[in-house]
């Protein structure tokens, strides 16, 4: 008789709540003990940031005692919804620098546009701080380099953003992966085939009461207000972020390195486009990038368009193996796919929580115990700094229409002084580009 929902017999299928199986599979996250409630301060209330410190909440080990956002309208609504959940008033910044000298918290959350995400992480760091920094590490590598170099020089623990490391099923099934049972890997393929965050701008025009459009744009060059950059746009846009590859595209690099246990490409090439009707934005809406390892080749691929559920999998990476296929997802958890006739598939459902689907609440019981016991935390700034590099390797040639070798242990770009100064980028005055000491 066959399966009238056409799934293999013998198919296993791993199913459980994400409290119960996190507890399962990665026990030390979940139960880790609050030793002490720490002080905590937000950089950049939006979406994102919020999730992050309602997490922080919800977990009982924090006091909030400050809000910072050069936006009064986003402020005031965080600030509406931390003395909703807390019985308490947070005192309210517009600039994080005067923030962190008269609050001095025990953890600083980042959680801005990525183009300031290295001044408020490096002097979060400066002052004494913990550090939840969200991904990606940096908007330019040597950005990136300079955190690393911080967080050496000041001591204090940096957990980045890449909630998939922390995720449950995901180290399920990278154990899986490890396991040999996928047989021997050569090829991986990464895809982002999804719309989102795509908005059509209008004419520009003055910043809404409230918006400090001069502070927002920071270091990166001027642009006039458009809605369609601020809020979540401006991943859309390549002064502000480095689009697709590095805000969804970190996540997967991330998981490609964990499983490899590699740490930089040898040669990175990218090509892609945009599609007329999106302008003035100018982030790639297709991009496909090879990343040449020393033991296997990865591709990473992301487009707007064609993203319509003809394919079985629209977001995650393939691991192609000689016993089979492993893709790691989101939404669709991970599914091994055997090659051997009359094998069933192997599947794992997510284990996810809302809002958004994500992970963060095991990544912030992990940096709280990183905290406490001196650990390292499972999303450090070194290894995340080296997934972030991969997108931004990737932008680097896109942008120059040619492959780009890469050093690693050096961490500069081969023989391409062009490639080279795109490591960094120079600030908008009164900013100044972080050192690297």
């Amino acid at each position: 008789m066959k399966n009238r929902h056409n799934i293999p017999r013998r198919r296993f299928i791993v199913r459980g709540t994400g409290g119960l199986l996190a507890a399962t599979v990665f026990p030390n996250i979940i139960v880790a003990k609050k030793q002490k409630t720490h002080s905590v301060a937000l950089t950049g209330t939006g979406w994102w940031g919020m999730n992050i410190l309602m997490t922080a909440i919800t977990a009982g080990n924090v006091k909030v005692v400050a809000l910072c956002d050069v936006d009064q309208i986003q402020l005031d609504k965080a600030a509406a919804k931390v003395n909703e959940l807390t019985g308490k008033k947070p005192r309210l910044y517009k600039d994080y620098r005067e923030m962190l000298e008269k609050e001095k918290p025990d953890i600083a959350i980042v959680a801005t546009p990525d183009h300031w995400h290295a001044l408020p992480a490096i002097k979060a760091l400066e002052t004494g701080c913990h550090l939840y920094l969200e991904k990606p590490v940096g908007h330019t590598i040597n950005e990136g380099k300079a955190i690393v170099a911080a967080q050496k020089r000041y001591g204090g623990v940096v957990q980045v953003g890449l909630h998939r490391h922390a995720a449950p099923h995901n180290i399920a099934g990278m154990e899986f992966l490890k396991s040999g049972k996928v047989g021997e890997i050569k090829m991986v393929r990464a895809i982002v085939h999804y719309n989102y965050h795509n908005r059509k701008p209008g004419p520009d025009r003055e910043p809404p009461p409230g918006l400090d459009w001069d502070m927002w744009c920071g270091p990166a060059p001027g642009h006039n207000y458009n809605p369609a950059i601020h809020p979540k746009g401006f991943r859309n846009y390549l002064d502000f972020s480095n689009g697709m590859c590095a805000d969804w595209g970190v996540h997967w690099m991330d998981q490609i390195l964990w499983w490899s246990e590699e740490k930089h490409p040898k040669t990175v090439y990218s090509s892609g486009g945009i599609f007329e009707e999106h302008l003035p934005a100018d982030a790639p809406d297709w991009q496909i990038a090879t990343f040449e390892f020393e033991n296997f080749t990865a591709e990473w691929e992301h487009r707007r368009i064609g993203g319509n559920g003809s394919e079985k999998h629209n977001i995650g990476v393939y691991f192609y193996g000689t016993k089979g296929t492993f893709h790691m997802g989101w939404l669709d958890g991970w599914t091994f796919y055997p090659s051997a006739k009359g094998a069933g598939e192997v599947h794992m459902d997510h284990t996810l929580h809302m809002p958004d689907h994500q992970n963060i609440p095991e990544l912030w019981a992990d940096f709280i115990k990183a905290i406490e016991t001196g650990s390292k935390p499972i999303a450090d700034i070194e290894n995340s700094h080296y997934a972030t590099n991969m997108s931004l390797l990737a932008i680097i040639s896109y942008k120059l229409g040619r492959s780009v070798r890469w050093d690693g242990e050096k961490q500069t770009v081969i023989g391409d002084g062009e490639a080279v100064a795109m490591m960094s980028r120079k600030y908008r005055a009164p900013w100044k580009y972080p050192e690297i000491s």
